[in-house]
C-alpha cells in the first residue's frame, strides 16, 4: 500500500553493503524509486542538482566528505530534496549540527523497516522525523544552551580538528576556503578560552561539546 505518488531516492552512504541493502529494501517496497547512489557528501551534492530526487538518505561520517556539509551546502543551493539522516550516531556533535544544518529528520540504522518507510514518506511530505533517542537529545540541548556555546559550523570545524584532520581538509570537506576555517578556528579558541587546537579539543570534551 502507497501514500500518494512514487518517492524517488537518493542513498548515501560510504559502505556499499549498506547503499545496496537499502536499495534492496526500497525497491521491494512499493511507491518508492532509488534514483542513484553516492558514496561521500560532495558526490551527494552534485547527484542531487543532476538527479534531483525528493529524499535523500544521508550518512554523517564519511571518509570523503561528511552529511552535514552536505546537508548546508544543499541549503544553501536551495535544493528542492529533504535530507533525512541515516546513521549509527546520536551525539549530540552530530544530531544537533545535522538538523541546524538543514536536515528535515534523523534516524539511526537500527530503526526497523516499518518505521523507514513511513519516516521517508512523512519527509517527502516536509514533515520533521526524529527517532526517540536523538528527540531527547535535541530537547535536552534546548533546556541547557550554555553547553553548546559554539555555532553549528564551529563545532564542525572542531570535530574534524578532533579527529586530526589538517585546515585544508576541512575546507575540503566543508565546502569552505582554509582563510575561513583559520577564522572559525580563531573564533572558536576564543569561545573556548584556548589558544591552540589541542588545548581546544581537550576543551570541548571536558564541556561535554564533542562526545
Amino acid at each position: 500500500m502507497t501514500d500518494g505518488p512514487c518517492i524517488s531516492l537518493l542513498i548515501v552512504d560510504d559502505h556499499p553493503v549498506v547503499r545496496d541493502g537499502l536499495r534492496g529494501m526500497f525497491a521491494s517496497e512499493p511507491g518508492f524509486t532509488v534514483l542513484g547512489e553516492a558514496s561521500d557528501g560532495v558526490a551527494a551534492v552534485s547527484l542531487v542538482e543532476s538527479l534531483d530526487p525528493d529524499v535523500v538518505l544521508m550518512d554523517l561520517r564519511m571518509p570523503g566528505g561528511g552529511g552535514v556539509a552536505a546537508i548546508a551546502e544543499l541549503s544553501r543551493r536551495g535544493a528542492r530534496a529533504r535530507v533525512l539522516v541515516l546513521t549509527t550516531y546520536d551525539t549530540d556533535s552530530d544530531t544537533i549540527p545535522a538538523i541546524e544544518a538543514g536536515a528535515t529528520g534523523y534516524l539511526l540504522k537500527d530503526a526497523p523497516r516499518d518505521e523507514l518507510f513511513p519516516a521517508v514518506r512523512a519527509a517527502a511530505a516536509g514533515r520533521t522525523v526524529l527517532s526517540p533517542a536523538v528527540a531527547s537529545r535535541l530537547v535536552s540541548a534546548v533546556r541547557s544552551p550554555g553547553n553548546e556555546p559554539l555555532s553549528a559550523r564551529e563545532r564542525e570545524v572542531l570535530a574534524l580538528v578532533a579527529k586530526g584532520t589538517s585546515n585544508r581538509e576541512i575546507a575540503r570537506e566543508l565546502f569552505i576556503s582554509e582563510a575561513t576555517v583559520k577564522t572559525h578556528l580563531t573564533h572558536l579558541y576564543a569561545k573556548l578560552g584556548v589558544n591552540d587546537r589541542a588545548a581546544a579539543v581537550a576543551t570541548a570534551y571536558q564541556r561535554g561539546i564533542l562526545g
